[in-house]
């Protein structure tokens, strides 16, 4: 099961409060101030890791804290600090304010911790305050709070393809004889239930990460059939490879038709999304009457039409040649997807 969504609610820990003390030795009279300073709360990491696939662990824990700081001791004892919290996530979970709705970042390197929410910072004990005119202090700061917020969680799976098509068009059979990939595969519709991810190896060590998501249906950018909610995991792609059936006829519908069905809830969904470079693949060449189906179909949609079969292997090497051509073409121009919001880095990270 992937879940993809969550929201929790994070505070950093708040600092420790200073402390108020005097010196009481033996034969020491006027020992003066000694009360040391609280420490900081621990503030609040996010870190993106690959090992993690869904949001699942968020599911059932909504609030997250790190530890406070402790209060100063007599002595000049500083209270100790206390450890940061980190939590890991997903590459490519989305991290949104709920009240805002700013993005505050998108986690799409990993191992490359980000600090979501500072600690708060420990107040001065009363030996801070000692001056020729206030030789006996009280007064002392309380420690300052940590930061709260609460979060939208959203993960969307980062892939070079993405796979679209009406249900049973053949996504799943091609994305498992590209790539290692187990998906399930029926002859019923919707028999992907979730997103599939594999990893298309070529000659010379090149690969590329391909996505397969369940099929989609018209009124799909509502919610139709599965609907939106897969749609957003084409969005973080680099190419859509959009599959067709060409071996469908009037009694089910039209490869013609078919394509334009797709292609128009994904205008509707995001033009970004529609605007993506796209190959377009005529599956179940095998199950033709004749050579000539692809070459029609390309004609009538106007686009440049890979035919293959994806059962039988034919013309499923000479397409992946073409999208690895495609995604070295668009690796380095993806714009971000909206600009993130400025972090403060905390004290004991800054850079000297």
């Amino acid at each position: 099961m992937i879940v993809d969504q969550a929201e929790i609610h994070i505070r950093a820990g708040k600092g420790g409060d200073g402390c108020v003390s005097f010196r009481r030795e033996k034969y020491i009279p006027r020992g003066g101030p000694d009360g040391g300073d609280g420490g900081d709360g621990g503030s609040v990491f996010v870190v993106a890791r690959r090992h993690i696939e869904t949001l699942l662990d968020f599911a059932g824990q909504h609030h997250w804290k790190a530890k406070n700081g402790q209060p100063g001791i007599g002595k000049n004892c500083a209270g100790p600090s206390a450890a940061d919290l980190t939590i890991e996530l997903p590459v490519g979970t989305l991290i949104h304010d709920r009240e805002t709705g700013v993005l505050i970042k998108d986690l799409s390197t990993p191992d490359e911790p980000v600090c979501i929410a500072e600690g708060g910072k420990g107040g001065r004990g009363n030996a801070r305050f000692a001056s020729p005119t206030n030789q006996v202090p009280r007064q002392f700061e309380e420690g300052t709070p940590g930061q709260e917020r609460s979060l939208s969680l959203e993960l969307k799976l980062i892939a070079d393809v993405g796979l679209v098509g009406l249900p049973n068009a053949g996504k799943s059979t091609l994305l498992s004889r590209l790539s290692k990939a187990k998906p399930k595969i029926a002859d019923y519709p919707f028999t992907t239930l979730k997103p599939q991810l594999g990893i298309v190896e070529l000659s010379d060590g090149r690969r590329f990460v391909m996505a397969d998501i369940p099929g989609l249906i018209e009124g799909a950018h509502q919610g139709a059939g599965l609907g939106d909610e897969f749609l957003k995991h084409i969005e973080r792609t680099r190419i859509v490879l959009h599959v067709v059936d060409i071996a469908s006829d009037l009694a089910t519908m039209a490869p013609e038709k078919a394509y334009a069905t797709i292609r128009r809830e994904l205008s509707k969904y995001s033009t970004a999304l529609a605007e993506k470079p796209e190959i377009v693949a005529a599956n179940k060449t095998d199950l033709c009457e004749d050579d000539d189906q692809a070459e029609d179909f390309a004609k009538s949609v106007g686009s440049e039409v890979l035919p293959i079969s994806a059962a039988s292997g034919k013309g499923v090497g000479q397409l992946a040649e073409r999208l690895w051509q495609l995604v070295r073409s668009e690796k380095d121009d993806i714009p971000a997807e909206t600009e993130e919001v400025e972090l403060p880095v905390p004290p004991h990270l800054r850079s000297p």
